[in-house]
This record gives C-alpha cells, sequence and structure tokens, in this order.
C-alpha cells in the first residue's frame, strides 16, 4: 500500500496541473504575445502590436477568433502531463525522503527552508528539462496562433524536427530550467510555510489554500518574469527562414540571434531597455494567481480522497 501512496503526488500534481493550465491558458497567450513584441533587430516581431494583457486579449479575439487564445493548449497539456507530474511528485517525494532521513525539519517541528528550495530546485530542474520539447511547441503555437490551426501539434512537431533538429525542441532549455528553479524555490516553500503558519486561523481548508497560494504566485511571477522573457525569446527563435516560399537551410537564416541566454538578455536591455525584461508580467501575475489558486486547490482536494 505505502508502494501505492508513492506514486499519488505524482498523479495528483498532474492531474491538478492540466486543470489549472485549461483555466489560465488564454492569459499565458497574451503573455507570451508581449514578451516576443519589440525586438529591434527582428522585423517579424519588432511592431509594439498590444499595449497591455487587456489589449492583447482583445485585439487577439477580434483579429485571430478566440479559438487563437487557446493555440498551443495540446502541448500545454501534454507539458503539465509530463512538467507538472514530474515537478510536484518529485517535491513531494524529495520532502518525505528528506523527513525520514531528519534533514527536513528542525528539533521543534518547523521546516528548514534550505532544505526544502534543495527539494522544489530540484524537482523544478529535472521536470523542466524533461519536459522541455512541449515547452517549444507551445510558444511556437502561441506566437502564430491561427497560423498553426492547418499543422496542429504534431505537424509543428514535425516541423521543428524536420528544419531544426533535436535540438531546435531543445531550444532554451537552459532558461527554461532556471526558470523553473525559480519559480519551484519561490513557490513551493512560500506555499507550504503560508500554509503552515495560517493553519490556526483558518486550518486545513480552502481558505488557507486560496491565500497561501495567492501569496506564492506574487513571489514567483516577480522572481520569474525576466528569465520567462528570455525563454520565450529564445524558443520563438528559428535558425531556418523563408526564401521564394520555401524552407532555407540554417546557413541562410539571419545572422542576428540570440546565442544564448546571456546574449538575449545583453541585447534585450541595450535596444528596448531594463524593464523589457518584465514584458508581460502583468498577465504572468494575473495567471499565476488563478493558476496556483486552480492547482493547490485541485491537489488538496485530490489528497482527502
Amino acid at each position: 500500500m505505502a508502494e501505492v501512496k508513492d506514486w499519488r503526488p505524482f498523479v495528483y500534481g498532474g492531474l491538478a496541473s492540466i486543470t489549472a493550465e485549461f483555466g489560465t491558458f488564454p492569459i499565458d497567450t497574451t503573455k507570451t504575445r508581449l514578451q516576443i513584441q519589440g525586438q529591434k533587430f527582428d522585423e517579424s516581431f519588432s511592431q509594439m502590436r498590444y499595449r497591455g494583457m487587456t489589449d492583447a486579449f482583445v485585439k487577439i479575439s477580434r483579429e485571430e477568433g478566440l479559438r487563437a487564445l487557446y493555440s498551443g493548449i495540446w502541448p500545454a497539456v501534454l507539458r503539465q502531463a509530463t512538467y507538472g507530474t514530474i515537478k510536484f511528485g518529485s517535491y513531494y517525494t524529495l520532502k518525505k525522503l528528506a523527513n525520514e532521513r531528519g534533514l527536513l525539519t528542525h528539533s521543534d517541528g518547523s521546516e528548514r527552508v534550505w532544505s526544502n528550495i534543495i527539494c522544489a530546485a530540484g524537482a523544478g530542474a529535472i521536470s523542466s528539462a524533461i519536459a522541455n520539447p512541449t515547452d517549444v511547441l507551445k510558444v511556437r503555437m502561441q506566437v502564430h496562433g491561427k497560423g498553426t490551426d492547418k499543422l496542429g501539434l504534431f505537424g509543428c512537431f514535425q516541423e521543428i524536427y524536420k528544419f531544426e533538429g533535436m535540438r531546435g525542441l531543445w531550444r532554451g532549455v537552459g532558461p527554461t530550467a532556471q526558470r523553473a528553479v525559480v519559480i519551484a524555490s519561490v513557490e513551493l516553500p512560500v506555499y507550504d510555510f503560508c500554509k503552515l503558519q495560517l493553519m490556526s486561523a483558518f486550518g486545513d481548508h480552502v481558505a488557507n489554500h486560496f491565500i497561501s497560494s495567492f501569496i506564492a504566485s506574487l513571489g514567483s511571477a516577480v522572481a520569474s518574469t525576466p528569465i520567462d522573457v528570455i525563454r520565450t525569446r529564445l524558443m520563438n527563435q528559428r535558425h531556418v527562414t523563408m526564401l521564394n516560399g520555401g524552407m532555407a537551410t540554417a546557413s541562410a537564416a539571419p545572422p542576428k540571434l540570440y546565442n544564448g541566454s546571456l546574449d538575449c538578455a545583453v541585447q534585450t536591455i541595450r535596444n528596448e531597455g531594463l524593464f523589457a525584461l518584465y514584458k508581460g508580467f502583468i498577465p504572468t501575475w494575473v495567471r499565476m494567481g488563478p493558476w496556483n489558486i486552480i492547482f493547490f486547490i485541485t491537489y488538496e482536494q485530490l489528497k482527502k480522497h
């Protein structure tokens, strides 16, 4: 029986992640569109089409239809089925192992912050690296919206693999792992800490889960948005270009591309200013709040059954 219970955090984490993804995905699409606009040397995305989250939401709906807001939902669901399952399952499993070895709690029963952060960071890095191809597919489909309708999930996968190879599917894996580490290191320990502190006032009920998840989402949004901007831009860039209606080889690609996370950060700040690293912060936070609330409430309810 104990063996079955060890798998429950993985199953519950995956189901709760997928539920939260469906509920908040249109906000994520507006965030992605805001993050890729204004790139000075990329003509495709140099124009500032959207003034903010609300403007992006309205324009995408009006110009491309409501379906465009959910463009990329299936790779996103696939991502949560892998990333969410591994991340949350690994986190709570690592915490359990640390607790069994006396590394998680102090003598008074309170949890050690450093032990909690290490468990969260490890779970975030491993899960994000494994799930990176689904993240690349999601970003590409969100950016191009209704233009990916005919291709679909498998068509986008085939196009990336055919013209960019396996490396194309793991584009941006560095900042993706870094972002996952930052989010997990802030979000999960803050949630557990707040939940514990609020236990005397609210008990182990929905009100506690709601407040704790909202606080955790603010911290993770502030910490992760700059990395998320870099990650999105790296994932969206293609090392191929269109020539006379056909796909050219990588050697014919535009000469100015981001060479990595640091180069992307430097180029973004130099051409667009420091605050460009916080493009999409509002939808990031607006999405993270409901996402975490839906996730943790779903997760906590699943744990009770």
